[in-house]
């Protein structure tokens, strides 16, 4: 009877023994993909800091990634106090940057041309020429021509980045 308590209790033991091991394993693969997850989003994150079309990209990729991990993204979220690695406040923030840099450009892109547009101007009132007309109006199209290019990237970015500012 002591023989088969000692092999009972042997065996619960061991099997407390594996058991705890096995969490402990679990815990460890956690933490891994946990880490694997920081440095996967951290280029992202950096990206999205310089230029606001990055979280075109990384945004999409990370609610993948937080579908499939979802137990390891809680405990980043919980970890960095916000939704990792974007927050709404984020992707706010980049909208507005987005805003700002286009009204920046918007700005330069004026007097630029403005610039251009009085050389040619002023070449015309020393006396005029069909070639210093034909110079005025080439500088008014690729003005506007660039205006629009860069217009058309503008608006298209800023839709998206809109679309996932109201996304749940």
């Amino acid at each position: 009877m002591l023989a088969t308590a000692i092999v009972g209790a042997t065996l619960v033991w061991a099997v407390s023994r594996i058991a705890s091991a096995v969490e402990q394993a679990r815990a460890d693969a956690a933490r891994g993909r946990i880490l694997q997850l920081m440095t996967l989003f951290a280029p992202g994150v950096a990206a999205a800091r310089e230029d606001p079309r990055a979280l075109l990209t990384w945004l999409p990729l990370a609610g993948a990634a937080r579908q499939l991990f979802a137990d390891e993204f809680a405990a980043l979220d919980r970890a960095s106090g916000a939704t990792f690695p974007f927050s709404p406040e984020d992707v706010e923030a980049a909208h507005a940057r987005w805003t700002a840099d286009w009204l920046a450009w918007e700005g330069v892109h004026d007097t630029e041309y403005k610039l251009k547009a009085a050389a040619v101007e002023e070449e015309l009132a020393a006396g005029g020429s069909a070639l210093g007309r034909a110079r005025l109006a080439a500088v008014e199209r690729e003005k506007l021509e660039r205006y629009q290019r860069r217009y058309e990237d503008y608006t298209r970015v800023s839709k998206a980045l809109h679309t996932l500012m109201t996304r749940p």
